[in-house]
């Protein structure tokens, strides 16, 4: 990865600091974190192994990609698919507009600003390179972490759709990466059924 500036620390300390604050735990064995920091987390280490020479922009926007996400739950929106993007869409605005805020308090410049946000905005996926190695590394860690229990919560079809899904917004070089994730039996049963 490029080398880390001063500013760059100091944006990851606030992202973190932020995102502790998230009342929601995750058990990881027998210890619990914020869910979110533990997400965050995640994010930056499956870039470091998916994208080594991610540029500082990125690593920034994989980092603070759900800032502060409990603050806006999903059921403040209605049910359904509409309900649900509108809930997507503004969640991402929170993650833009706390990150900026974040990214201008320890001194980055406009442009780098701009092209967080850009990217946690998922702006021109398919086009623009870097946008899509973002969600290549979110698909990546929904299937490695979350995937396995979301799929005991619901039935068989609409896990597989949800996976043809996820496919479809992959690189060819993100769902390359998807075979190699320690995933369970069962996880790579459902992705082979997904993908017949």
């Amino acid at each position: 990865m490029t080398q880390h500036t001063n500013q760059f620390d100091k944006a990851i300390a606030l992202f973190d600091e932020l995102n502790r604050a998230d009342p929601n735990q995750e058990l990881v064995g027998q210890e619990a974190y914020p869910k979110e920091l533990l997400y965050s987390q995640r994010m930056t280490e499956r870039l470091r192994i998916f994208a080594p020479d991610a540029s500082e922009a990125l690593q920034l926007a994989a980092r603070c990609q759900h800032l502060c996400r409990w603050e806006i739950p999903r059921a403040t929106f209605p049910l359904g698919r509409k309900g649900y993007n509108q809930w997507r869409s503004t969640l991402r605005n929170l993650h833009a507009e706390k990150a900026g805020k974040v990214l201008a308090q320890v001194g980055y410049k406009k442009d780098i600003i701009e092209r967080v946000q850009f990217l946690v905005l998922k702006k021109q996926l398919k086009k623009d390179q870097e946008t899509q190695t973002l969600e290549d590394v979110i698909c990546l860690v929904f299937l490695e972490f979350y995937f396995a229990k979301f799929a005991e919560g619901h039935p068989d079809e609409k896990v597989i759709d949800i996976l043809q899904k996820t496919w479809r917004k992959m690189s060819e070089d993100g769902q390359n990466a998807a075979f190699d994730l320690p995933l369970t039996p069962h996880s790579i049963h459902l992705i082979q059924r997904a993908l017949l």
